[in-house]
């Protein structure tokens, strides 16, 4: 499946950015999304290691996803700089290495060892559950509001997506009831 520049718009009006559509055309890769390179880098890195792999697709849909929802809001931006260098920090105090250029399995190693897996969710939170909240949620939440995001786990037609009546009379999988 692959993500695409147009589920990336779709998840940023799920997240309420108002204008989505029009910030994501007004996006270029040379304009200034809110984030350092180094920073959306290492969102990237985290989605390949929490994505399913089945999907296609992932640098382009975190990069815009990501740098469009910062452009759109400086205090969150700053908030996700903050969790990301504690999550390089913590990747090179185990790893020796900035959390990017960790090996997928060595990623997926340091969230699960620093317990972002299991963590609360919390934006004012201790760091891992910071870690959750902006990274971890914030990944999954914009790949599942995506319309192929949400086709993987059969959400074809989500709450308040028009689709007709006989969206209402079929299960996910498209059979009649």
């Amino acid at each position: 499946m692959e993500l695409t520049r147009r589920d990336a718009i779709a998840a940023l009006g799920a997240a309420g950015i108002a204008g989505a559509g029009a910030l994501a055309l007004s996006s270029s890769d040379e304009r200034d999304r809110g984030l350092a390179d180094g920073d959306l880098e290492t969102m990237v890195a985290a989605a390949e290691v929490l994505y399913p792999s089945a999907v296609d697709g992932v640098r382009e849909f975190v990069e815009s996803y990501v740098g469009d929802r910062a452009a759109a809001d400086e205090a969150w931006a700053g908030e996700v700089a903050d969790v990301v260098a504690y999550l390089d920090d913590y990747a090179d105090a185990w790893y020796d290495g900035s959390f990017a250029s960790l090996s997928p399995e060595n990623r997926d190693a340091a969230l699960r060892r620093m317990g972002a897996d299991a963590a609360a969710s919390d934006p004012d939170g201790g760091s891992v559950e910071r870690v959750r909240y902006y990274v971890v949620n914030e990944l999954l939440f914009a790949l599942y509001a995506s319309p192929t995001g949400g086709e993987l786990v059969g959400l074809e037609n989500p709450q308040g997506h028009p689709g007709g009546t006989d969206s209402y009379r079929r299960g996910p999988s498209g059979s009649s009831e």
